[in-house]
């Protein structure tokens, strides 16, 4: 179980932030109603959800090696 007020909890908890709000993007109904906001609280969702897709390779070998250091060496 990965605590949340640890460091590689906050790890994982950005990273899956990340990979969601990239997710909903693609989602035509959610991405009007949730990313519509570039300001503010929401502009958040929105952000994550930029930083999601132009760096998806980084997104995802960080997903990988968070998952392995999560399932073998924690």
């Amino acid at each position: 179980m990965t605590n949340v007020y640890s460091f590689d909890g906050i790890l994982v908890f950005g990273l899956l932030f990340i990979c969601t709000c990239a997710y909903l993007k693609k989602v035509p109904r959610l991405n009007s109603w949730l990313l519509s906001e570039k300001k503010g609280v929401w502009g958040v969702f929105y952000k994550a959800a930029v930083i999601g897709t132009r760096l998806h390779i980084a997104v995802a070998a960080s997903c990988l090696a968070m998952a392995f250091y999560v399932i073998f060496l924690k």
